[in-house]
């Protein structure tokens, strides 16, 4: 069979910087931080005080009481974000075939949270098992996906993808694929994360991942400055709605942009750190150019992985000069964790997001914070530092890359019937 051309037609978003898409956007095109010392927890003997979270939020005003209670916060946002594209893309469970409507979700960690509160009240205890009924089915990586399912009655292929900081891209990825090869006709998609909790900022801190700017947080997340000392915890959501091009039409569905390809690849290299001369990096994105049939010279904008290490900005860099050659010169590259902090297992869909509205919306987000140059890194590059530009975007890749050497790449084009 010929392969299906995917679409996008419902996003979905929550974030540190809104808890919608056009708040989202808003936030990144103004270049606004939305890092601030910690609330969920008292951070204050932990190296790392400070995170992207989530504003203004509260399940409660989104979920039944009782629903919520069944879910941990990744699920919550997970449960929302799809809400929101499903309702963004109109999708009305009575005019489509939910046989053949999905889910395929992404995470990295799951419902750390509640496992992790479950654990400090039965070592609080006299030592008597007393669990919540709860707990497995809060914790389980794929619960987000079934829960999504089960509320919109969507009986397609569902399940989780579980690749470290690349989990919400691989999941867009074999979205794609199931609709290109015929095996669906929608799928909702994306990732969720929040883990902003002692054990998981402690134990960013124990191997030294996290930045320790305390004085500063706002300005912590400082993507390919000379003295950028490690990445930003963020929490959030981000959801999308694919379906192929021929199901969008008989439904008079609104199209965004298409989904061009997509790439997953390994670095084989170390458990945390990058190839030093980003060879993964630079395999995955030619798989990405490969699998859409487009030329360096095609691609505009990159949002780039850009987590604010001294390691993983370098490699990027050096696989984006070697992919794209003299073209790169012509691209703009930036890091929208400059401003959201870094979501790791969700990253990859409100990335994702912020790459659709950079070619919807002829901008470019910036990545905030730069003060000082790396010499390391080539001046002439378009890092889009610190303020949004203007420009026509045909078609915009977004990276992502996670512990354990994962590297997933996915582009989005200018939608033409």
């Amino acid at each position: 069979m010929q392969p299906r051309r995917v679409v996008v037609t419902g996003l979905g978003a929550l974030t540190p910087l809104g808890n919608s898409v056009e708040s989202f956007w808003q936030g990144l095109a103004s270049g606004v931080s939305g890092a601030d010392f910690i609330k969920q927890f008292d951070a204050s003997k932990f190296k790392t005080r400070f995170a992207c979270e989530l504003k203004d939020f509260d399940p409660a005003n989104y979920l039944d009481k009782k629903e919520a209670r069944k879910m941990d916060p990744f699920t919550q946002t997970a449960v929302i974000a799809a809400d929101q594209a499903v309702s963004d893309a109109k999708v009305d469970r009575n005019s489509v075939d939910v046989d053949r409507v999905g889910v395929i979700w992404g995470t990295g960690v799951g419902g750390m949270i509640n496992f992790s509160h479950e654990l400090k009240e039965f070592y609080a205890g006299d030592g008597t098992p007393r669990f919540s009924p709860f707990l497995i089915t809060r914790l389980i990586l794929d619960i987000a996906a079934g829960h999504i399912s089960m509320r919109h009655g969507f009986r397609g292929p569902n399940f989780s993808v579980v690749s470290a900081c690349a989990s919400a891209t691989n999941a867009i990825i074999d979205a794609m694929y199931h609709i290109r090869w015929g095996k669906a006709d929608m799928i909702i998609t994306g990732g969720s994360e929040n883990i902003i909790n002692e054990p998981c900022v402690g134990g960013f801190n124990a191997m030294k991942a996290l930045s320790e700017r305390n004085d500063d947080p706002k300005t912590a997340s400082r993507p390919f400055d000379l003295d950028r000392d490690g990445f930003v915890m963020g929490e959030g959501a981000g959801a999308l709605v694919l379906e192929s091009y021929e199901h969008a039409m008989a439904r008079g569905a609104k199209i965004y942009v298409e989904l061009a390809g997509g790439g997953a690849t390994a670095d084989a290299h170390h458990i945390t750190a990058p190839h030093p001369e980003g060879l993964g990096a630079m395999n995955v994105m030619r798989t990405a150019l490969n699998d859409a049939g487009m030329k360096p010279e095609d691609i505009d904008y990159i949002n780039v992985h850009g987590t604010s290490t001294p390691l993983g900005d370098i490699a990027e860099v050096k696989a984006i000069q070697q992919v794209f050659g003299e073209a790169a010169y012509a691209l703009n590259i930036s890091s929208t964790k400059s401003m959201t902090g870094h979501l790791l297992g969700a990253a990859g869909a409100v990335e994702s997001i912020a790459a659709i509205k950079s070619i919807l919306e002829g901008l470019i987000p910036p990545t905030i914070n730069h003060f000082t140059d790396d010499p390391q890194l080539d001046p002439k590059l378009n890092f889009t530092f610190n303020v949004a530009q203007q420009r026509k975007v045909r078609a915009a890749f977004s990276n992502t890359f996670g512990f354990g050497g994962h590297n997933a790449s996915v582009i989005f084009k200018s939608f033409v019937p």
